[in-house]
C-alpha cells in the first residue's frame, strides 16, 4: 500500500515525500482511512510505529476540508503526558503541514507561561498542551477551547499512570460535545476502556502493538554483575566496543544525575535528562544526543517521552524498571522504523524478581551474557521459574561467557514516523 491510496492530498503527500517515507505502517494503514472519514478511534500502538504520523496527517487533512471564516481558536487539540513528547508532536506537526496554512502551538511547563499566552491570543488552529498547563491557560482566559473538532489523546495509559485523569475530564468539559476523538495507548487496560467508553463514540478499535510485545527487530540480552560493578561494566562495554549513541535509563532522578557524572569522569561525553531539568536542558541534552555531540543520554522513565530517534542502535537498562510494561516501553526506543537496535540490561541480585516478572510478561526467557572479567557474586540462573518460558518455548540459555561481544546493528527500509 502507498500513502496516495490512503486518500491524503497533494500537500500532505509532498510532505510526506519529502521524508524520504514510500509505504505507510500497519497503524497508519488502519488509523488514517478511519480518520479521514470522522470515525472515532482507540488505537493501541506503541512509540516507534509511526502513531504520531498515523493521527497528525489526517487531522490536518480534515481541518484541509472544513474550512472556516469564524474566530481564530484552535479546531485541533492534542493532549500528550509530557512536555518532550508535546515538542516532538509539535515537530510532526510542522513537518507534515508545511505547505498548509495553519498556526501552531505548543503549550507545557517549563517555559514561559507569559510567551505561550501571547501566542494564543494572536491566533492558532492547532494545539498541543499538556494537561497541567493547559488547565492554567484555560483559568487564566488565555486560550479558548470551544471550537475544537479533533482531540487527540496520546499515550492515554501514561497520563493515567501520571494521574491526569482528573485534568482531562476538567479538559473535557471545555470541549464541545460534538468532535471528534482519537485515543492511541499502548495497551487497551480496563481504566483506558473505561475512558474510551466515556469518551468515545462508536470508536474503530485498532490493535497493532500491543504493549506486551517486544520488537521483533530489537536483539535483548542480561549481562548478570554486581551492583557495585554496573557503572564499570556499561564504560566497558560503550567503549570495548565503540558504541557512539547510547540511550541508559535509570529509576531515579539522583541516580540519572550520578550515573552521567561518573561516565563522563571515565570520558565519555553524557549528558542526562528528568523532571529536574529546565525545559531548555533537557532540549539541549537531547539535541546534542541525536546531533551526535553527547555520546551517551541518561533518562529516567518520565522524561525520556518524546525521545525519538529513527535510528538509535542501542537502549541499555542500567536498573530494571519496577513496572514490567515499562520494560517493553523503554527497549521500544530501538528498532524502529525497519532498523535493527540492541537492547542490554545489567541485572544485579536484587533486580532477579524483577527479571522474572519481565519474562513472565514477554513469556519467553531472556539470554544472559556473563561478560569475562565482570563475573556476578551470585547465581544469575532463574529458568527453575518455568512459567516464565511460554509453552514450546526454549529455556534459557545457561550463561556464557564473553568479552560483551555485540554486533551492530544492521539498517533497512523507512516508513514513515512522527
Amino acid at each position: 500500500m502507498t500513502f496516495e491510496q490512503l486518500g491524503l492530498e497533494a500537500g500532505l503527500l509532498r510532505a510526506v515525500s519529502d521524508q524520504g517515507y514510500t509505504e505507510p505502517t500497519p497503524i497508519q494503514q488502519k488509523a488514517i482511512p478511519a480518520i479521514l472519514q470522522g470515525q472515532d478511534i482507540l488505537a493501541s500502538a506503541q512509540t516507534g510505529t509511526g502513531k504520531t504520523a498515523g493521527f497528525t496527517l489526517p487531522l490536518l487533512q480534515r481541518l484541509a476540508e472544513n474550512k472556516t471564516s469564524g474566530k481564530r481558536i484552535p479546531r485541533a487539540l492534542v493532549l500528550t503526558p509530557t512536555r518532550e513528547l508535546a515538542a516532538q508532536v509539535g515537530e510532526s506537526v510542522i513537518t507534515y503541514g508545511k505547505h498548509m496554512p495553519f498556526k501552531i502551538a505548543m503549550v507545557y511547563g517549563g517555559v514561559s507561561f507569559g510567551g505561550q499566552a501571547r501566542q494564543l491570543r494572536q491566533g492558532i488552529d492547532i494545539l498541543i498542551a499538556t494537561p497541567g498547563r493547559l488547565l492554567d491557560h484555560v483559568s487564566q482566559g488565555t486560550v479558548d477551547l470551544s471550537a475544537v473538532e479533533i482531540l487527540v489523546l496520546d499515550e492515554c495509559d501514561r497520563m493515567l499512570d501520571m494521574g491526569f485523569i482528573h485534568d482531562i475530564r476538567k479538559i473535557m468539559g471545555r470541549l464541545p460535545d460534538e468532535r471528534q476523538t482519537l485515543m492511541f495507548s499502548a495497551t487497551f487496560s480496563k481504566p483506558i476502556q473505561q475512558l474510551a467508553h466515556t469518551l468515545l463514540k462508536s470508536p474503530v478499535q485498532i490493535d497493532v502493538a500491543p504493549r506486551n510485545i517486544t520488537a521483533d527487530r530489537v536483539e535483548q540480552v542480561v549481562h548478570p554483575v554486581d551492583r557495585h560493578r554496573k557503572r564499570e561494566l556499561l564504560s566497558h562495554i560503550i567503549g570495548f566496543h565503540n558504541w557512539q549513541q547510547v540511550l541508559v535509563f535509570t529509576r531515579t532522578k539522583h541516580g540519572a544525575n550520578r550515573l552521567a557524572e561518573q561516565l563522563a569522569k571515565d570520558g565519555l561525553k553524557t549528558a542526562a535528562i528528568h523532571g529536574n531539568k529546565t525545559q531548555a536542558a533537557r532540549a539541549r541534552a537531547l539535541k546534542d544526543f541525536k546531533q551526535g555531540r553527547v555520546r551517551v543520554l541518561v533518562a529516567t522513565d518520565v522524561a525520556s517521552r518524546g525521545i525519538d530517534i529513527d535510528q538509535l542502535p542501542y537502549v541499555v537498562n542500567f536498573e530494571l524498571p519496577n513496572v514490567p510494561e515499562d520494560y517493553v516501553h523503554r527497549i521500544g526506543r530501538t528498532g524502529r522504523a525497519g532498523n535493527e537496535g540492541r537492547a542490554i540490561s545489567l541485572i544485579s541480585d536484587d533486580e532477579m524478581p524483577l527479571l522474572v516478572s519481565i519474562e513472565r510478561m514477554l513469556k519467553q526467557p531472556l539470554t544472559q551474557d556473563v561478560v569475562a572479567g565482570y563475573e556476578p557474586s551470585f547465581s544469575s540462573d532463574t529458568s527453575a521459574v518455568k512459567s516464565a518460558a511460554a509453552p514450546g518455548k526454549p529455556r534459557r540459555q545457561r550463561p556464557r561467557r564473553s568479552g560483551g561481544s555485540t554486533s551492530a546493528p544492521r539498517r533497512s527500509g523507512a516508513s514513515a514516523r512522527g
